[in-house]
């Protein structure tokens, strides 16, 4: 379908890959995974030809169609949102615009040549499904919960989440043949994520896909491709296959005492215990036949580091945790949280939820103090030490000309030692003459690691985590996840990652216009519970 052949790229001074042959196969789906500045968006920048490769070539065949997920949220502006989603097909749009131009000619004579060619734009319109368009780009639009009132409206309407949406309704509409999405569950809720999923487990072209979202990997794709050492390197199985694999190598490389017939049997071993546990992934048995053959040749250990985090509570914490009752908070005219009554019990780890994104952040922006009630009131534990990560951590950088151990001595009251600060930046992967970059020229990803080293020194028996996966790799994602899972305090989080929540909380409570909805449960269990579900539609209705 999609061919990648003896594709090279120096970008900066460094080489991202070299020498890559792949082959994209209909009907598979392929994760593209790999560290943070690995190269994955650039690959599928070279994949949909917007930047040439050094050497070698991109190979599609001639009458297939790609479709990319446009990353410009603002190109669409000022067209409304049922034709953003139209423009995705590009061959239909101009053949209705030279439809529209043709049949616009008062004299228009059937017998002549515009007639003849817009018999042949009709001929091809039917067979693109023309005359379903329409109805087709709204079905994409409602199973992403844009609303239909909200369909004759310009894109410059809409928020930036609304916006998201479209431009992935607009990169899956008129069935690509190839499909190319960079980060598509970002700024997606739940319901659009698990319609999202259903929709490409039914898809039966190609997709090829860059995400951070775990549980999303491992429901939908079927091989995953690792960019690492330069090279790319596909493998049958989702992440969670990928990563144990890739475990397992490392480990039967470091056991040279192993004989070979030892080795392959751990490896049989491993593929028969996951295969058990995969009978919902797409394309089992296929898949199934595929791992079968993989010898120990065929997996590779990787390259990736993985941080460490870990939370040492100071001390432990009483009985009363924290109760709210009925707080209100309007902004700007607008009632944003009303009525907002609930309690948390020592150990909890409870992830908040809501359909209207600022809710949640302005209630932990509430409970920390920094912004007043309009009525209501929470009372913290007396004995509840807390500590907070807000979604925007650059109030903690801007302007400073610190590097990373004399920014972290602030927040470590006990051992300002600089051996001692270099242990817990070395933690969280700052290690040699790194820990004396200037904390203001750090990236995204290393402002979060930083966090994390301040929020380990804390010994706070509490934390409050405002989307704390953001802008972190698979690695570190993965790390704060075991980290918060084995921590013995208590959480309050707001998170979008699937994975991560369903592995972490026990608690959900979904932030409504009409109260909230407070249950001692699983994420997966909470979003599958029909009544509570059908409850919830009544609240926000």
């Amino acid at each position: 379908m999609l061919n990648v052949i003896d594709v090279s790229l120096q970008f900066g001074g460094r080489k991202l890959f070299d020498d890559v042959n792949i082959k994209f196969s209909e009907g598979n789906c392929y994760g593209v995974i790999g560290a943070n500045g690995a190269g994955k968006s650039t690959f599928l920048k070279i994949l949909s030809k917007e930047i040439d490769p050094d050497t070698g070539k991109i190979i599609l065949d001639a009458k297939k169609r790609l479709s990319v997920l446009n990353q410009n949220h603002f190109e669409f502006d000022e067209y409304d949102v049922l034709t953003t989603v139209l423009q995705g097909h590009k061959e239909l749009i101009e053949i209705m615009k030279e439809k529209d131009y043709i049949y616009s000619k008062p004299d228009l004579d059937f017998e002549s040549e515009d007639g003849m060619r817009v018999a042949e734009l009709e001929e091809r319109f039917a067979e693109l499904d023309g005359w379903e368009a329409e109805s087709n780009a709204g079905k994409f639009l409602v199973g992403l919960n844009i609303p239909k009132d909200k369909h004759s409206k310009l894109m410059k309407e809409l928020t930036a989440e609304q916006k998201v949406k479209v431009l992935l309704a607009q990169a899956l509409f008129g069935n690509p043949d190839v499909l190319i999405l960079d980060e598509p569950t970002n700024h997606l809720d739940i319901k659009a994520v698990m319609w999202f999923e259903e929709f490409l487990l039914n898809f039966e072209n190609t997709v090829i896909v860059v995400s951070h979202d775990r549980h999303f990997l491992n429901k939908v794709c079927t091989h995953m491709a690792d960019v690492d050492f330069g090279k790319i390197r596909l493998t049958p199985g989702n992440y969670d296959f990928w990563y144990q694999s890739s475990q397992l190598a490392l480990q039967l490389m470091k056991n040279q005492n192993k004989k070979t017939e030892e080795k392959a049997k751990d490896l049989r071993d491993f593929i028969a215990r996951f295969g058990s546990n995969a009978s919902k992934a797409r394309q089992a048995t296929s898949r199934k036949k595929l791992l079968e053959k993989l010898t120990i040749e065929d997996i590779k250990p990787s390259s990736r580091r993985y941080p460490f985090v870990g939370f040492s509570p100071d001390r432990d914490a009483g009985n009363n945790m924290l109760t709210v009752e009925g707080l209100t908070k309007s902004v700007n005219g607008e009632k944003v949280l009303d009525n907002i009554t609930f309690s948390i019990n020592p150990g909890d780890k409870t992830v908040f939820i809501s359909r209207d994104e600022r809710a949640k952040s302005l209630l932990f922006q509430i409970l920390m103090g920094e912004v007043e009630v309009d009525s209501g009131s929470f009372t913290w534990g007396v004995t509840t030490s807390r500590n907070y990560y807000p979604k925007d951590n650059a109030n903690f950088f801007d302007g400073s000309q610190e590097n990373l151990v004399e920014w972290l001595r602030q927040y470590s009251p006990k051992d300002q030692t600089e051996t001692f600060l270099r242990g817990f930046l070395g933690r969280m992967l700052f290690s040699g003459d790194e820990v004396f970059k200037k904390v203001s020229v750090l990236s995204g990803g290393e402002k979060v690691r930083c966090m994390f080293s301040k929020l380990m020194l804390s010994g706070a028996n509490v934390l409050v985590l405002d989307e704390p996966t953001n802008h972190l790799d698979l690695e570190s994602i993965t790390a704060v996840n075991n980290g918060l899972s084995a921590f013995k305090g208590t959480i309050l989080l707001i998170e979008n990652d699937h994975e991560f929540i369903q592995t972490v909380c026990n608690r959900v409570i979904e932030l409504t216009p009409k109260g909230a909805v407070n249950r001692e449960s699983s994420y997966d269990e909470f979003i599958s519970d029909e009544e509570l579900q059908s409850k919830l539609e009544e609240m926000y209705a």
